[in-house]
């Protein structure tokens, strides 16, 4: 039997308490939500930020998304290349404009006149409801839709409303919390940041 690797399909949710340590929450959800222009199984597909902190958070990361350049990968300077074919624009293009059209704001993500061909600019979309496509299906693609929750209960079962159960991730100072938020996750890679340690169905 010859061995393979698979790219299967995710939705994984990227949670941040408002205990969390932003300035470590920050660069990984920039990793997990933009690495190889957000085409991996594993990329963050839904942002999930406590009320405290949401407005802050989503400043934050549209300042910096902002800076982030799209253009041809060979150029320096450009942190996003094109992405993998018209279908995989055309996902993307549709998710943005549905979530859009039911309320969600666009904080970060305008294509500079120059581009044409399967480009599309790193995007963040705040007030995003769990109605929309982005929160049911895989983007595979450079958008980063940012969700509201209150507690530890409405995150677990937001995050959980999904049919894919590949990977997830959160950012907590608080032990105890985290792993409750293990046990209830109904993943199969589960990364808590503050700890380190992780494996295939919660911490270690």
């Amino acid at each position: 039997m010859k061995k393979r690797a698979l790219e299967l399909g995710g939705n994984a949710p990227f949670i941040v308490f408002d205990d969390a340590d932003l300035d470590a929450a920050l660069p990984g959800l920039l990793i997990a939500r933009f690495r190889n222009n957000g085409q991996t199984c594993v990329c963050a597909n839904r942002i999930y930020v406590q009320d405290a902190i949401y407005k802050a958070i989503a400043a934050t990361v549209a300042e910096t998304v902002a800076k982030m350049k799209t253009c041809n990968g060979m150029d320096a300077g450009v942190s996003l290349g094109p992405l993998i074919d018209a279908s995989a624009l055309a996902k993307v293009e549709e998710h943005v404009a549905g979530a859009l059209a039911k309320g969600a704001c666009r904080l970060q993500g305008h294509m500079p006149p120059h581009l044409g061909g399967t480009f599309y600019p790193a995007t963040v979309l705040a007030d995003v409801t769990p109605d929309v496509a982005v929160a049911r299906e895989e983007t595979f693609g450079p958008l980063a839709p940012l969700f509201r929750f209150k507690d530890k209960v409405d995150v677990i079962a937001q995050a959980n409303d999904t049919g894919f159960g590949l990977a997830s991730y959160c950012y907590a100072e608080n032990i105890a919390r985290m792993f409750n938020v293990a046990e209830a996750l109904e993943y199969g890679i589960e990364e808590f940041v503050e700890v380190r340690y992780v494996c295939p169905g919660g911490i270690v």
